[in-house]
């Protein structure tokens, strides 16, 4: 089996955090990874990150949920992973704030491509919510996530990516948080999102390529 992470790292820009999200591989793939220099590892699905957690035990991995966290399956795994890609309800938020024993790194998730199957927020409606979730003492908001809509169009992607920027500095503007993270770019778009200031890239696919 032979690698591409290599080729993939030459991409990736010094301030520029790897987040390999690995839904469908195993542990022994995550494993070999880590040795390859990847540290955080991102996973969608609450069973499957407490599965390999446990397999991994022995490594120091800074653990991701990158997909939509049910507030009922948030007691379940809020204190054992470090960052939240996926907040954008208040039921969510005040749930993990009762149970996290900690302040948590979370971003909050925006719609940018109008699709009905993505979740997150309206973007008009992202300062009401860092508003209403401000006092929450153990959400600590650190930044925004979005996924650009599945084309080839550049310019699409782009414009997507955009949104988030200038909302970023709205927020910087308007509410007493610093959201200086962007949570944007994944396998087919990542390379885009960097030229958007994109400081977290959730990387599937394109990190493990492999050829037999």
């Amino acid at each position: 089996m032979k690698w591409h992470i290599e080729d993939v790292l030459k991409d990736i820009k010094e301030n520029v955090t790897v987040v390999a999200a690995t839904k469908y591989f195993t542990s022994t793939e995550m494993r070999e990874l880590f040795h390859k220099g990847i540290t955080h590892f991102g996973e969608n699905r609450v069973e499957l990150l407490q599965e390999k957690q446990q397999d991994l035990s022995d490594l120091d991995i800074t653990w991701h949920i990158i997909g939509t966290l049910q507030t009922k399956k948030a007691k379940k795994i809020i204190n054992d992973i470090d960052y939240l890609h996926s907040l954008d309800t208040i039921k969510l938020a005040e749930e993990v704030n009762k149970r996290r024993t900690s302040p948590i790194n979370c971003f909050i998730q925006v719609n940018i491509s109008d699709e009905e199957n993505k979740h997150g927020l309206n973007k008009d409606d992202v300062i009401p919510f860092i508003n209403q979730v401000s006092h929450l003492e153990n959400i600590h908001v650190i930044g925004l996530m979005g996924m650009a809509e599945h084309t080839n169009d550049k310019t699409v992607i782009g414009n997507s990516f955009a949104i988030l920027n200038e909302l970023q500095s709205l927020i910087k503007e308007q509410c007493n948080i610093e959201c200086n993270e962007l949570s944007i770019g994944m396998s087919n778009d990542y390379l885009i999102a960097q030229e958007h200031n994109s400081t977290f890239v959730r990387l599937g696919s394109v990190l493990f390529s492999r050829e037999v």
